[in-house]
C-alpha cells in the first residue's frame, strides 16, 4: 500500500514537472515570435516611414530608401525567418531533452 502511494507521488510528481516544461517551452516561444515580430514590423514600417530621410544618404548611386525598400528589406525578412528556425531549433531540442529526462 505505501509503495503506491509512492508510485503516484512521483507519478504526480513527473506530471507537475512535464507541465511546467510545456509551459516554459510556450513562454520561450512566444518571447522569440515577439522580439522578431517586432523587428520585422520596425524594419518593415522603418523603411517606409523614414524614406525622405533615407534618400539623402547614397548606396553605390542609388538611394539608401530605394535599396532599403528593394533589397535590404527583404534581405531583412530573410535574416528573420533564418534566425526564427534557428532559435526555435534550439528551443525544441531543450524540451525534447527534458521531456526524455522526465520520462
Amino acid at each position: 500500500m505505501e509503495a503506491n502511494r509512492d508510485d503516484a507521488g512521483m507519478a504526480a510528481r513527473r506530471l507537475h514537472a512535464l507541465i511546467a516544461a510545456r509551459a516554459s517551452h510556450w513562454r520561450r516561444t512566444r518571447r522569440i515570435t515577439a522580439v522578431l515580430l517586432a523587428l520585422w514590423l520596425a524594419v518593415t514600417f522603418g523603411t517606409v516611414f523614414f524614406a525622405r530621410e533615407l534618400a539623402t544618404v547614397t548606396v553605390l548611386g542609388w538611394p539608401l530608401s530605394f535599396y532599403l525598400a528593394a533589397q535590404g528589406a527583404s534581405l531583412a525578412c530573410l535574416a528573420i525567418i533564418g534566425a526564427y528556425a534557428w532559435l526555435m531549433r534550439r528551443v525544441d531540442r531543450d524540451f525534447e531533452r527534458r521531456q526524455q529526462e522526465l520520462a
